[in-house]
């Protein structure tokens, strides 16, 4: 993929990092690729993964953040700006629910695991916004990580698409009260990736492999596709999107039905 620009002299928080194959590094990498000067934070037990990644795009703020922690997310964000005065991006890439409410049929879904599914996807994308906003008096932006089964139900997804849901409608809440400061809020419904977050969700295999099949695009998304789309939305050129769902799925939204290949398409 070619090297994009339009993020030369911003800088940009990247949250909820863990691997090389997760969609949170896609954005990290698009961001440095832009121009943009990338800070990252991770969560509990995944220093030893981030930190060999920060060091290949030259990142040197790398800092722990408990996204259920109001304390940790004020000393992150105090950090930041002790170090660099200002920001102009935050990207939200915090997920998390109980195993066991992803393998179990929604109705079943735990008091204690709904509660920790809204904590971690959705009020993190609350929390973090409410403190990058003192950090961006001239504008800025904040996009987080959705998925289709937000709005239509998907195979043992469950407590994660309620989540989604919510996290869908925080996105236009909070775009309506940050928008007169001018950041923009919006989120990026992917199609599936194969991720750690993605490996809790049951029948994920058999949708990743049907999904090229079926999807108008014939292929799967990468990080790099869901990476690009969140550097454009952070760069001058999305100064006017807010409040929105942008889809990057080969299409796949747009289907009432999914029908099987026909057998001269392989």
């Amino acid at each position: 993929m070619p090297a994009m620009s339009g993020m030369e002299g911003k800088t940009a928080l990247v949250s909820g990092v863990s691997n090389d194959r997760s969609i949170s590094w896609g954005i990290a990498k698009a961001m440095h690729e832009a121009g943009a000067r990338v800070a990252l934070s991770y969560g509990p037990s995944m220093e030893k993964r981030v930190r060999p990644l920060a060091e290949s795009i030259g990142c040197d703020f790398v800092e722990p953040c408990d996204a259920t922690s109001d304390e940790e997310i004020e000393a992150l964000f105090d950090k930041l700006g002790d170090r660099y005065g200002t920001i102009d991006a935050v990207a939200h890439g915090i997920v998390g629910a109980k195993r066991d409410d992803l393998s179990r049929p929604f109705i079943e879904t735990s008091r204690d695991g709904f509660l920790l599914a809204q904590e971690l996807s959705v009020y993190s994308l609350v929390a973090l916004t409410r403190a990058a906003r003192p950090l961006m008096p001239e504008g800025g932006s904040v996009v987080t990580l959705s998925y289709h089964g937000s709005q239509k139900m998907m195979p043992s997804y469950n407590v994660m698409g309620v989540a989604k849901a919510a996290l869908e409608s925080a996105v236009r809440y909070l775009a309506s009260d940050v928008g007169p400061q001018g950041i923009r809020v919006n989120a990026i419904s992917a199609g599936p990736v194969r991720t750690l977050s993605a490996a809790g969700v049951g029948e994920f295999r058999s949708l990743y492999k049907v999904f090229p099949q079926v999807t108008p695009l014939r292929r799967h998304i990468s990080i790099e596709d869901v990476g690009a789309a969140a550097a454009f939305l952070a760069s001058d050129a999305g100064a006017n999107i807010s409040g929105q769902v942008l889809y990057v799925d080969g299409g796949f939204n747009t289907l009432g039905m999914a029908m099987p290949p026909d057998e001269d398409e392989g």
